[in-house]
């Protein structure tokens, strides 16, 4: 078994010494923290609904959770979170109030998850946020010496009929106390004001980050953004708009476009004339050549911190042309329904990025994952569940969390595969989301969904007597924003009348519309997701396909048409076929609604 026992250290300043020994002692411990969990978490929630409907009885012990609690889905918990949603307050998952609604990436029905959680969750995922400073100055000496450019940004929220907000987790971190409050620390510095963060308006809050990284670029020592996509959409800003940003630096005058009146006043005391930078910005902008434009404009930076795991590792590559091979930080694990933990290695390579669970966070257990032989979950039978302090190495596993704000067994849907220990604790490596298809920003597309769009465009051929023989996709990610791509293959039953091109182009937004709400917020609101586009192939295209994979050893009687593609061969034949091209006009709809 692959086990570091080595003590991390030596600390930078006495307060990392403290969360370094913290993480220690959750490593060592971390059967008898976890088995403590979940106690305090059955003892709090003993009287609650959820638990009585299993007759639980009070029991605190694993044995007893083990055997009479369900593995379980969101789809299982949904009626449950809906009349929380509804208004109902009595303890039905938590016997501590519900603070407000987290929306999850994943989608269920087309709409996202609503993940309940309450006011002391935001102390544990502080707690997390506490451990990751003290862990990269291990690596990275002197990062009290500067400032970090992180493009951090709130998202549309609505209300459920209980009158509870329902938001993305890092929105609602952002506008907590905890974030807003937060006590000053040299270590996190940041360039972006505040009141740029808690702008709601994705132009302006953009427009003001980026202004405020030019201004401060020799301070710069780190760069980020949650998602590798969202620096790389900060890239293609800076592309679009340096003119006016190098106008507003050389004049001292803030952008008209940008009037929330709070982030005007705070650019009041920051924004003063400076032809030299603003000359600067032009040189290094003007040119086509964007190659190491990161360490150009902004010398100082020693990493960038992104996550570059799962469908993130598509964007490795650009963010190296831009940053000139900067190392890559991915520095937590977590998730709307709870965090997990932290890299202890930080500045590895992001082929070699695993993180060790904080065994505080929540009471984690393990379904053995094999793709051959899937299992299948029963509420008769319960299926047999690892602890955390019991996997082994090179296995692969589905996550399955209870936490303290009430959700028990709950199949988180990420797929892990054990690299090793720190101590008693495992380190993971992200492997994928399960059933996730295609996946730009923070949308996640399963087949199904993707095979709903397809329907429902298929609806606007048969006029012209046509149907979809095969289709494929891919996530383009090769410009900014990224966008989904669809092949499709065409039977034109009468040649004399086949579907226009304007149909074709609405082909695309019919698909889009039938995609879940996070896809179109990100098409929408975020602007973090390109145009759809479908690319219409030659007739037989598809059977050259079958015929390729067979040559590379697929068996003809099992073969099926992969619902995504990203193998370049298989691109490059796929292109070579292109007969035409086609682009969704206009964005699907998409508004920040009420929850019912």
């Amino acid at each position: 078994m692959a086990v570091d026992s080595t003590p991390l250290g030596p600390p930078a300043c006495e307060n990392d010494a403290k969360a370094l020994q913290f993480i220690e002692d959750m490593t060592r411990n971390c059967d008898s923290v976890q088995e403590k969990v979940l106690a305090e978490i059955l003892s709090r929630n003993a009287q609650t609904e959820y638990l009585r409907e299993f007759k639980l009885g009070g029991a605190t012990d694993r044995d007893s959770f083990k055997s009479k609690i369900p593995v379980v889905t969101y789809e299982d918990l949904h009626p449950y979170i809906q009349r929380i949603a509804n208004g109902d307050r009595s303890p039905i998952l938590s016997s501590h109030p519900i603070s407000e609604f987290l929306t999850s990436s994943g989608t269920s029905a087309g709409e996202r998850k609503l993940m309940p959680t309450i006011h002391e969750e935001w102390d544990r995922r502080q707690k997390l946020y506490s451990l990751l400073m003290p862990v990269m100055n291990l690596h990275v000496p002197d990062l009290d010496k500067g400032k970090g450019l992180y493009f951090l940004f709130i998202k549309a929220e609505a209300k459920t009929p209980s009158g509870l907000v329902a938001r993305p987790v890092l929105t609602g971190y952002y506008k907590s106390d905890k974030f807003k409050n937060r006590p000053y620390d040299p270590y996190l510095v940041y360039t972006s004001p505040d009141e740029a963060i808690l702008c709601a308006d994705s132009f302006q809050s953009m427009y003001t980050q980026m202004l405020c990284g030019l201004l401060m670029r020799e301070e710069v020592l780190r760069m980020g953004a949650v998602f590798a996509s969202g620096l790389l959409r900060a890239i293609r800003f800076l592309q679009l708009n340096w003119k006016q940003l190098s106008e507003d630096i050389k004049t001292g005058v803030l952008n008209p476009k940008v009037t929330d009146p709070s982030v005007r006043k705070r650019m009041a005391e920051i924004l003063k004339p400076n032809s030299d930078l603003a000359d600067f910005i032009v040189k290094e902008c003007e040119g086509e050549n964007w190659d190491r434009i990161i360490t150009r404009i902004w010398p100082n930076t020693k990493y960038l911190d992104v996550i570059v795991t799962g469908a993130m590792a598509q964007y490795i590559p650009t963010l190296d042309y831009y940053s000139g091979g900067l190392p890559l930080a991915c520095t937590m694990y977590a998730s709307s329904e709870c965090y997990f933990g932290l890299n202890l290695k930080p500045m590895c390579k992001p082929s070699e990025v695993s993180y060790t669970i904080m065994a505080n966070m929540g009471y984690f257990e393990f379904l053995p994952h094999d793709p051959a032989n899937p299992v299948q979950l029963s509420r008769d039978s319960p299926p047999k569940l690892v602890d955390l302090a019991d996997l082994k190495v090179g296995k692969e596993y589905e996550l399955v969390i209870t936490t303290y704000a009430g959700l028990c067994r709950y199949r988180v849907g990420d797929i892990l595969r054990v690299t090793g220990f720190h101590n008693s604790a495992p380190q993971f490596k992200f492997i994928r989301r399960k059933n996730v298809l295609l996946s730009i920003d923070a949308d996640k597309t399963d087949e199904a969904e993707l095979q709903k769009g397809i329907e429902n465009a298929s609806e606007l051929l048969r006029e012209f007597d046509t149907r979809v023989v095969e289709y494929t996709s891919y996530a383009d990610t090769k410009i900014i924003p990224g966008h989904y791509v669809i092949y499709w293959e065409l039977l034109v039953k009468d040649p004399a009348n086949p579907p226009t091109h304007e149909v074709l182009n609405q082909c695309c937004l019919a698909i889009e519309e039938a995609l879940n709400s996070v896809y179109r917020q990100g098409r929408v609101a975020d602007n973090s997701i390109g145009p759809l586009e479908i690319r219409v192939v030659k007739n037989g295209t598809f059977e050259e396909l079958m015929d390729y994979a067979i040559s590379r050893g697929a068996s003809i009687n099992q073969y099926k048409v992969p619902r995504c593609v990203s193998f370049a061969p298989i691109m490059e034949l796929l292109d070579s076929r292109v007969v035409s091209v086609h682009y969704s006009p206009a964005a699907p709809h998409w508004a920040p609604e009420r929850r019912r």
